[in-house]
């Protein structure tokens, strides 16, 4: 068997297995370690865990997501009914500062905006949105307030990716310009990646991430 046809088989098997994966209407396929993900599901929520899924995976270094929210006529919501209740969710979520995100609904697809001082609360906020009925697609324009304190931001990135034991130090590299984090070098996994970057998001200061990581 080719590695392509193994990676493929490799992801379809993590699909199965993730209970958050209900739907066996998504397609994969695998070409040098690029997964496409196609087909459907029923909501937004699904499509992220299959996403999830396949970056989980070893050997996948980038993933096509061409998955389509099509959520069953039980489940429809009106533009209204959507941006009511994700107002109300936010309002309910203890990671948001009240009144400090803004939403826009048109055909299912939730537009977020605002200012926040931390990305964490902005991924949490996304993350609240994914969880409603109706919604097919979620855009995150939230940005991150800067940070008057920001000082070394490149040596507490590269201390916490030091700390962790997913990491040789000597193969990601971080520089920062202001708050902007600049990530490069190498590491063996998808998620390894995404560590890195969240690591880069958790600092103090960060208000942009660069991501140049690649996998191999």
């Amino acid at each position: 068997m080719s590695h392509d046809s193994s990676l493929q088989h490799a992801v379809l098997a993590e699909l199965i297995w993730d209970p958050e994966v209900t739907s066996s209407g998504i397609g994969v396929t695998a070409k040098d370690g690029v997964v496409a993900l196609t087909g459907q599901v029923e909501s937004y929520g699904e499509k992220l865990a299959a996403e999830a899924a396949a970056r989980r995976v070893r050997g996948v270094k980038a993933i096509v997501a061409e998955i389509e929210v099509h959520a069953p006529h039980a489940q429809h919501r009106c533009d209204e009914d959507i941006a009511a209740a994700a107002l109300a969710r936010l309002a309910w979520s203890a990671a948001v500062p009240p009144g400090s995100v803004s939403v826009q609904v048109a055909k299912g697809g939730i537009t977020l905006t605002g200012e926040l001082d931390h990305k964490f609360q902005s991924e949490a906020a996304e993350r609240e949105m994914g969880q409603l009925y109706g919604v097919v697609a979620v855009t995150n324009r939230i940005t991150i307030k800067p940070q008057v304190n920001a000082t070394d931001v490149s040596t507490a990135i590269s201390a916490a990716l030091d700390r962790s034991w997913l990491f040789d130090p000597e193969t990601v590299t971080v520089k920062a310009d202001g708050g902007t984090v600049h990530l490069g070098g190498t590491v063996r996994t998808m998620q390894q990646r995404r560590r890195a970057v969240g690591a880069a998001w958790s600092t103090e200061g960060t208000t942009a991430v660069d991501d140049q990581i690649m996998v191999v």
